[in-house]
């Protein structure tokens, strides 16, 4: 049978003892759907919030008015505070954090189909740039959230409890 990233992900979770949660811009809360869809996933997901605007941003995530002004809300600043912020608020382990730019116009002087994910594992974040090759705004979305994933496997096979 075939098995998902984020089957795989939970599963991993699982064996760990790990927690993780979600902060996310342009996925929209499709990475914290894709892991609700899960059998069994409470035992390790613990939540995730969408903060679409800066406002949301600012309020649910914590992060820096200064930080948005500055960097932007597509930038790597952006998501280490998303990222690192929303685990500590929910006491999880593991954060996924993403924003970025489905298009079709391009926000920030950022290309359409880019995004920066930040990845908070125990407390250190480790920050990515992604390039999605789709050229529609809801597969973009797919990419980023598939690509997030791919990251997430990679760092969690270093994780040791």
């Amino acid at each position: 049978m075939y098995k998902t990233q984020y089957q795989e992900i939970v599963e991993i979770l699982k064996e760990k003892n790990v927690t993780i949660s979600t902060c996310e811009s342009v996925t929209g809360g499709m990475i914290a759907s894709f892991f609700a869809s899960v059998p069994g996933a409470s035992a390790v997901f613990k939540g995730g919030s969408v903060v679409y605007s800066n406002f949301a941003k600012m309020l649910y995530a914590k992060v820096q008015e200064k930080t948005l002004n500055q960097y932007g809300a597509i930038s790597a600043n952006t998501v280490t505070e998303m990222a690192l912020n929303t685990a500590k608020l929910t006491k999880t382990d593991i954060c996924i954090a993403i924003s970025g730019n489905a298009g079709p116009i391009c926000d920030e002087n950022k290309p359409m189909g880019f995004a920066y994910l930040g990845i908070c594992v125990i407390d250190k974040v480790h920050v990515f740039e992604l390039q999605s090759s789709q050229k529609e705004r809801n597969n973009i979305r797919i990419d980023f959230a598939n690509l997030a994933f791919d990251k997430l496997l990679s760092l969690l096979k270093d994780i040791r409890r």
